[in-house]
């Protein structure tokens, strides 16, 4: 990018403003002009009709996870109250801790949504779905397609319990200049079919925009088309998405000329779609065969064709988008696929790193399957992201290393290290995909620090910054200015 955002701020340190965000969304958000939109699912008080069905539903005791296996009950999962890592079960943590750590409101008790959230933390820091991660024992009890972890096959699931709280899935518009909120729009209300990972809840999907309208995917809560002044234009609903271990949604919509492109990989039928973007229309679907994933579709033009590039656990392919034919495919990444593809020197970069690691570079005039030729330049499996997406800045290639704070740099052309997996010692985790502005690097971490490097091919801080917040959202630079989305609030940092 060619914005030049500062290279050090702090909690009173080149902040401009900020604006707290309601609810919980991970979505990054985007700029026109002057306008910030963003997403967020904001949890609702109270019980409702819904909530009461549900509950009459449930097995004797009210637990969805309750029961020996009876008809119409699900086995209890490792999550829950008494199973291997809840409280009270084995191996269990301080509820002390686990207090402090869940309790969003400080009214010194958990609620449904907070314990639903502690569950599948707790869940995921044994390793989630499938086992461990990591090592030759992850390998092994790798889940296949319908796998979804302990208790035998499953297609789907709640990773942090059976939903029952109603959601507001809503649409934020902010001034750009002052953080002011300029008008929201509440897209659904309603309680989800499945649940969510705890790291990005229910509004994971960046919007889109053309300059005229706001294209919005809540995924099974909808798509929804606005004018850039909040008005409806047009909805569409898709039916409920079946995630692998009710991990949640994620995968962004992408604007190609007049389409509106839907990535929808599941546990049941996956699809591409593309819908006509001033009706909502279906223009064309191309099944997939591919299980659940959180990528966004890529659009890269070659030699005057528009190709959609999606990366997947079987297969990255890529689409004429003018009718959902696959134009070429490669094997070779591993599974949950979750960067976006980034293009540059006649290749396309792609990327996968949950339960193994694979860097790939595909040659963009690709004919057909192209998995063992020498269309695919270069691979290596040393070290991959797992949630942030690859930057390509010039020949160099930075890559993090799963969800681990390690930082790699490639020769993009060769594939070679400049440099591999260097420890970026103040952070402690990253899902943001890094940025590549007037010659820095930034890396921002979970924990709300964010690392400044030379953007060159050896390995230099040159800034650490901190922020009381947690940040999962990738960071945005437009002018002088760098958004950044945290838990809590959204930051325009800049220097004065």
């Amino acid at each position: 990018t060619d914005a030049t955002p500062p290279l050090e701020w702090g909690n009173q340190k080149n902040i401009k403003w900020k604006t707290e965000i309601p609810g919980m969304g991970f979505a990054t958000p985007i700029v026109w002009e002057n306008t910030i939109y963003l997403l967020t699912a904001v949890p609702m008080e109270g019980e409702t009709q819904g909530n009461a069905e549900r509950r009459r539903a449930l097995p004797p005791g009210g637990n969805p996870n309750a029961g020996g296996g009876g008809p119409g009950e699900r086995p209890r999962g490792p999550g829950g109250p008494g199973g291997p890592g809840g409280p009270g079960g084995p191996g269990g943590f301080d509820r002390e801790a686990l207090l402090k750590e869940f309790d969003k409101d400080g009214d010194g008790q958990l609620s449904e949504e907070e314990r639903q959230t502690m569950r599948a933390e707790m869940q995921s820091r044994r390793g989630g779905p499938g086992g461990p991660r990591g090592g030759d024992q992850a390998q092994a009890g790798r889940p296949g397609r319908g796998q979804g972890g302990p208790g035998g096959p499953v297609r789907g699931g709640n990773a942090a319990g059976e939903p029952r709280q109603m959601h507001q899935f809503k649409v934020m518009a902010l001034d750009r200049s002052t953080g002011k909120i300029l008008w929201e729009k509440i897209s659904r209300e309603e309680v989800p079919h499945e649940g969510h990972h705890p790291s990005h809840g229910y509004a994971s999907a960046s919007p889109t925009t053309d300059g005229e309208h706001l294209y919005v995917s809540f995924g099974s809560r909808g798509i929804y088309s606005y004018d850039l002044d909040g008005n409806l234009v047009w909805e569409k609903d898709p039916g409920n998405m079946r995630t692998r271990g009710g991990f949640g949604e994620g995968s962004s919509p992408t604007l190609v000329g007049d389409k509106l492109i839907v990535l929808w990989d599941h546990e049941d039928d996956s699809y591409l779609i593309a819908l006509d973007k001033k009706t909502g229309e279906e223009v064309w679907r191309t099944p997939r065969d591919e299980q659940s994933s959180w990528t966004t579709p890529f659009v890269q033009e070659v030699a005057g064709q528009t190709q959609i590039i999606i990366p997947g656990s079987k297969a990255t392919r890529s689409y004429n988008a003018d009718n959902g034919e696959v134009i070429w495919e490669a094997s070779g990444l591993t599974s949950n696929v979750i960067p976006m593809a980034v293009a540059g020197h006649g290749n396309v970069y792609v990327a996968s790193g949950y339960r193994g690691n694979a860097v790939q570079a595909i040659q963009l005039d690709s004919k057909g399957d192209v998995s063992d030729t020498s269309k695919v330049v270069w691979r290596v499996r040393d070290s991959a992201p797992y949630v942030a997406s690859l930057v390509l800045s010039g020949d160099r290639l930075y890559a993090t290393k799963s969800t681990d704070a390690f930082l790699s740099c490639l020769d993009a052309k060769t594939g070679e290290y400049h440099y591999e997996d260097q420890k970026l010692e103040d952070l402690r985790g990253i899902y943001a995909s890094p940025l590549a502005a007037n010659g820095y690097l930034y890396v921002v971490g979970r924990e709300g620090t964010t690392v400044v490097l030379k953007d060159s091919e050896n390995f230099e801080i040159v800034a650490t910054n901190r922020l009381d917040d947690r940040i999962d959202s990738s960071p945005v630079a437009l002018g002088n200015e760098l958004f950044l989305r945290g838990h809590k609030y959204l930051y325009c940092i800049s220097e004065g």
